[in-house]
């Protein structure tokens, strides 16, 4: 997902933190994920395989766990929870803690980030619809999953695309001055 928020005077830090990422990454050519795993995203990771069942057991669909995917022509890709048939939809799976899957349960809305997250998935792969799930089996059975579709809107797509590709621009300028700077200390 790409970072494309920010106002003229001053840049959100979220797109900047994401901007310095990925040029460390660039330049060093390593990751700089940071290996931390919470409580609450083990319990995640751990309920991932009871996620996707119950999701092709509610919607009748298998489900292909897609792995990296990489934009043709860009240094942007994305890691899908997985996409039905040949990417005719894609999937993002959550299984938050309790308090959290009970606001998705009680508002029916997707988070501003996990929403970026999905249009960013559906620019990369052309998908026609994303089905974004919350589920938690702490909950009673029919509170235990809450599904919203999100059907690809090519207005927004375009909007995205040219914004992802001006902060790619970024991203390319500040590595290249970077590069720079090693050239003229060698």
């Amino acid at each position: 997902m790409l970072a494309t928020g920010a106002t003229p005077k001053k840049e959100a830090a979220g797109r900047r933190n994401l901007r310095v990422q990925l040029v460390l990454e660039r330049i060093t050519g390593r990751s700089q994920e940071r290996g931390y795993v919470s409580a609450a995203m083990q319990q995640g990771i751990d309920r991932e395989v009871d996620a996707y069942a119950t999701y092709e057991a509610l919607t009748g669909r298998l489900l292909t766990s897609s792995g990296f995917i990489a934009h043709d022509t860009v240094q942007a890709g994305c890691s899908l929870d997985g996409h039905v048939g040949d990417f005719e939809g894609i999937i993002e799976i959550k299984s938050p803690i309790p308090a959290t899957h009970l606001d998705y349960l009680k508002t029916g809305k997707i988070p501003g980030d996990y929403y970026a997250q999905i249009v960013h998935g559906l620019w990369l792969t052309g998908a026609q619809w994303c089905d974004w799930l919350s589920y938690n089996p702490d909950f009673p059975e029919p509170l235990q999953v809450k599904l919203v579709r999100v059907v690809r809107n090519e207005a927004e797509i375009d909007n995205y695309e040219v914004m992802a590709r001006a902060f790619l621009a970024e991203v390319e300028k500040e590595t290249a001055a970077v590069e720079q700077m090693a050239g003229a200390v060698a």
